[in-house]
C-alpha cells in the first residue's frame, strides 16, 4: 500500500513550546517511531508543515537590516532542510540499516491570480498576544489574525495546482525509499512566460499532500493532527464526533479556516480521486488505520455521516 503522509506541525513545535532546535529534535524522536514501523509495510511518502519554523527564520530574517528580508518562497525552501535533515536523520536511526531515506526539495505551482494573496489565511511564527500582535502588525505590516487564545501571522496561502518534482519522488519511491518531500506545502512558483517565478507565500501542506498524492497514485492520504476526530460543531454546545464520512457529504459542512478546514478539504479531495483519507491524532497511526479513533473519508462509506 502506498501511503502519503502529512505531519502536523504540533509533531515539531507544540503550541507554548520554543521553536528551538532542541524541542523540535524531542518531538520528532517521539514521533518517528510509529512512522518507521508504518514504513515497514507500506510505500511512505512523508510530507510536514513549517508554520512556526518559517515564522521563525522571517524574524530572524528580519533581525538583520543591512540586507533587504529574504521572500518566503526562500524561507520556504529553506525550512525544507532545516526539517528535513532532523526527520531524515531520526527515521534512518528508528529503521536501521538497510532503510533508505531520502528529503526531496519541493517546488508547488500555484496561480498568480490565487484569491488569498487578497486575504491572507496562512498561520505562521509563534502566537503573540494581542497588543504584541498590534505592535508587530504596525512595526512590519504584518496581516494579524486570532488563532486560538492568541494572535499570529497570516500570509497568502494559494491553493496548489502541481507539484513539480513528482515524477522524482515517484522513482524513489518505487525504488525503496521512505521520501520526505512537500515541506511547508512545498515553496511556491507561478508561471510566467513559461519561466518559474517564486512568490510570497505559504502554501497549506494538506491540500498539498492531497496532490502530490493524486499524482503518485496513493492509495491512502494519512493527515496526523492533535485532535481525535473531526468535530461538527467543534466550540459549540453540542459537538458531534464524525467516524466516517463520504466526501460529497463533509465537504459541505463548515470548519476553521486557519485549522480543520484545510485538512478536510484535502481528505474530501484524495477521496474524490478514488483514495482514502483519514484524520486523525498523532501516536496512533495503527489505530487510525483499524477505525478505533480519527475520521476516514471514503466515497465506500456505508452511510454518508457516521458518528462516534
Amino acid at each position: 500500500m502506498r501511503v502519503v503522509v502529512a505531519l502536523g506541525g504540533n509533531a515539531l513545535a507544540r503550541r507554548g513550546e520554543p521553536i528551538s532546535a532542541e524541542r523540535m529534535l524531542e518531538n520528532i524522536r517521539s514521533t518517528v517511531g510509529e512512522l518507521a514501523e508504518l514504513a515497514r509495510e507500506h510505500q511512505v511518502v512523508l510530507t510536514h508543515g513549517n508554520g512556526p519554523q518559517v515564522g521563525l527564520l522571517d524574524l530572524q530574517n528580519l533581525a538583520y537590516p543591512e540586507v533587504p528580508p529574504y521572500p518566503l518562497d526562500i524561507l520556504g525552501a529553506q525550512s525544507q532542510g532545516m526539517i528535513g535533515y532532523p526527520l531524515q536523520r531520526e527515521l534512518r536511526n528508528a529503521l536501521g540499516p538497510g532503510h533508505q531515506v531520502a528529503t526531496v526539495l519541493t517546488t508547488t505551482l500555484v496561480s498568480s491570480s490565487d484569491p488569498d494573496f487578497g486575504d491572507p489565511s496562512k498561520f505562521i511564527g509563534p502566537l503573540y498576544s494581542q497588543e504584541e500582535a498590534q505592535a508587530h502588525s504596525e512595526h512590519f505590516g504584518w496581516d494579524i489574525k486570532a488563532d486560538g487564545v492568541g494572535y499570529r501571522r497570516v500570509v497568502p496561502s494559494p491553493q496548489p495546482a502541481q507539484i513539480l518534482e513528482s515524477a522524482a519522488i515517484a522513482t524513489l519511491v518505487e525504488q525503496g525509499f521512505l521520501v520526505i518531500c512537500v515541506g511547508g506545502g512545498g515553496a511556491p512558483v507561478v508561471l510566467d512566460d513559461g519561466l518559474e517565478l517564486g512568490v510570497e507565500a505559504v502554501v497549506d501542506k494538506d491540500l498539498a499532500s492531497a496532490v502530490l498524492a493524486e499524482e503518485l497514485g496513493a492509495d491512502v492520504l494519512l493527515i496526523l493532527t492533535d485532535a481525535d476526530y473531526v468535530v461538527e460543531g467543534y466550540g459549540e454546545d453540542q459537538p458531534r464526533n464524525i467516524a466516517a464520512a463520504r466526501p460529497s457529504v463533509l465537504a459541505k459542512m463548515n470548519f476553521a479556516a486557519g485549522s480543520m478546514g484545510p485538512k478536510v478539504e484535502a481528505a474530501c479531495a484524495m477521496a474524490e480521486s478514488g483514495g482514502t483519507a483519514f484524520i486523525g491524532p498523532l501516536g496512533r497511526v495503527d489505530d487510525i488505520l483499524q477505525g478505533k479513533v480519527g475520521t476516514r473519508v471514503s466515497n465506500d462509506v456505508a452511510e454518508a455521516l457516521i458518528y462516534t
